[in-house]
């Protein structure tokens, strides 16, 4: 595996940590639907969330700038295929979790619950 995808994965798991400790039941994980992927997927509260991970070494800049309309596209149409796909009942939801650090350093977690709604497609 490749040191950036090793680096990633370790995010995803400090964020899969982080959910189950604040009550957060992990049902998948780094699903794919097409070139679309969902990092983890939960149960919490009665919604099927949809979280995003962005993993930084450090805050050198803005890790939510890759969070843009069209990732939040491909996050709501990977969402849509599972839901679908499982026959999904629940209300969904789509989190954000930023980490910033490195296994050596320590993560700092950033959650941001309910961090938006799917981007309207089409023309208006």
């Amino acid at each position: 595996m490749a040191l950036h995808n090793e680096f990633g994965a370790w995010g995803e798991d400090v964020a899969a940590d982080y959910l189950v400790g604040k009550g957060y039941a992990i049902v998948d994980r780094n699903v794919r639907f097409g070139r679309n992927e969902l990092d983890i997927v939960a149960m919490h509260a009665g919604r099927i969330v949809f979280v995003e991970v962005k993993t930084r070494r450090d805050d050198s800049f803005d890790p939510t700038v890759g969070i843009t309309r069209a990732k939040m596209l491909h996050l709501s149409r990977a969402a849509n295929s599972y839901v679908r796909a499982y026959d999904i009942p629940h209300e969904v939801q789509f989190d954000v979790i930023l980490i910033t650090g490195t296994p050596e350093t320590g993560a700092h977690v950033d959650h941001y619950p309910d961090a938006f709604f799917p981007p309207l497609t089409g023309y208006y």
